[in-house]
């Protein structure tokens, strides 16, 4: 069965169409089923950042099989031109610069200078993981029968700290050059591509990454959008060509 996780249960009803929030307490990491616009799935609240989500999926793929993951949520935007309050996208990059060591006024850690990869594979191999992860977003959803070829894409990075100010949001826009901020997405597509399963990202803009409320936010439209994009997203007639445990 598909796996529906975002960090909050606000997000999780917003794309699933619940009528109500699944309590955050009751249900942080714990899977369930539900109906998502007519497809059953199982929804998992995994709570915020990158150890619940790593951890939450974690679990969750030993507790049952899915052919594949779909994370959805809010972000922030770096650039409101290309990527505005309330708009849908669809993820094809993570990078998680937290990852590495970190210098004194570097915006960023550098993730090969520890000589580790995070999956244990030797730095010199093509498959070691060290802090970014790519994909083919639209093929990666149609393995799952979703039908994202509507949907703009943009490149994220998944963050510990949120950019609180504009200049530190400049800073990552010049490191990364990415689109979009988020607290989960590299931890949950790091834990699908160590599980060989498909994955895809949703991710609905609800303000400008280095600004805070009331400034720039509109995160009732936001849930509102990635319930929309949601709903399209998951109504796709094209069955699953993905089984347990493949990756192209």
């Amino acid at each position: 069965m598909l796996l529906v996780a975002a960090a909050t249960g606000r997000e999780l009803a917003a794309a699933l169409g619940l009528a109500q929030a699944p309590g955050q307490e009751q249900l942080q990491g714990r899977l369930f089923p539900a109906q998502a616009h007519g497809r059953p799935v199982l929804a998992l609240v995994t709570g915020i950042g990158v150890v619940n989500a790593a951890l939450a999926l974690g679990r969750a793929m030993e507790q049952t099989e899915i052919f594949g993951v779909l994370c959805v949520g809010v972000a922030g935007s770096f650039d409101l031109a290309a990527h505005p309050l309330g708009c849908a996208r669809l993820v094809e990059r993570e990078v998680w610069p937290d990852y590495g060591l970190l210098f004194s006024g570097a915006c960023d850690a550098d993730a090969r200078a520890l000589g580790f990869s995070l999956n244990g594979v030797p730095a010199s191999d093509p498959a070691a993981v060290f802090a970014s992860l790519a994909w083919d977003a639209p093929a990666e959803a149609a393995r799952m029968g979703l039908d994202a070829a509507w949907l703009d894409r943009a490149a994220s990075i998944t963050v510990s700290g949120v950019s609180a100010d504009r200049a530190r949001a400049g800073e990552r826009l010049a490191r990364f050059g990415p689109g979009l901020e988020n607290m989960e997405g590299f931890a949950v597509a790091y834990a699908a591509r160590l599980s060989g399963l498909p994955f895809a990202e949703l991710r609905a803009v609800s303000n400008a990454v280095g600004a805070r409320p009331p400034e720039s936010w509109d995160l009732p439209g936001a849930l509102d959008a990635l319930g929309v994009a949601a709903q399209r997203l998951l109504a796709s007639t094209g069955g699953p060509d993905a089984t347990p445990n493949q990756r192209t």
